[in-house]
């Protein structure tokens, strides 16, 4: 498994060796000494997760306050168009974004740090992501961000067929980073 630093601070892409052969493949998707040898601890996630989305449906911008919230994220099935936005103060790449394609040829593993919002576009007729999970969900915790805010100016691959009345309805990012930068 090779494993390359993202664009923010912290963010590690996993990406796992393929075998082929005349049946298909095998890959594993996954290596916890992999991880702890890159600093995560594999037995703190604790929640797995799936959404299956249609093509050009964004699921974005979401994080947590508090702790936040680690993730390792994957593409199981389709390809989706990932976003991080980097939402921790301190951090030298606050404000930034890293974009990257997770899809179910390359079956990478991001993972995404405490602190991050976290989005993607559906690039394929069905994406799966399926996530890991280092906390359980507490709904007082989420933060949101637009989708399209004019600040980030996230550039979305397709146009959108799909967004949730919630993310519709997600602050902008100057709001957001007020708040953030105002907490203790």
């Amino acid at each position: 498994m090779r494993v390359e630093r993202g664009a923010l601070d912290g963010v590690l892409l996993f990406i796992p060796a393929q075998h082929h052969d005349d049946r298909g493949f095998f890959t594993r998707t996954f290596d916890a000494a992999v991880a702890e040898k890159h600093g995560l601890n594999p037995a703190a996630f604790i929640q797995d997760s799936q959404s299956r989305s249609r093509k050009g449906t964004i699921r974005a911008l979401h994080g947590r306050s508090g702790k936040g919230e680690a993730k390792l994220v994957r593409c199981a099935r389709g390809a989706v168009h990932d976003v991080l936005v980097d939402a921790r103060p301190s951090s030298p790449t606050f404000g930034r974004q890293m974009t990257t394609v997770l899809d179910d040829e390359l079956f990478a593993h991001l993972y995404v740090p405490p602190g991050l919002l976290h989005g993607y576009q559906a690039l394929t007729d069905q994406a799966d992501v399926c996530y890991r999970i280092d906390r359980e969900h507490d709904p007082a915790e989420d933060i949101a961000v637009r989708y399209d805010d004019p600040d980030l100016a996230i550039a979305w691959p397709l146009p959108v067929t799909a967004i949730s009345e919630r993310d519709l309805a997600a602050r902008s990012w100057a709001e957001v980073r007020r708040r953030l930068l105002a907490s203790p």
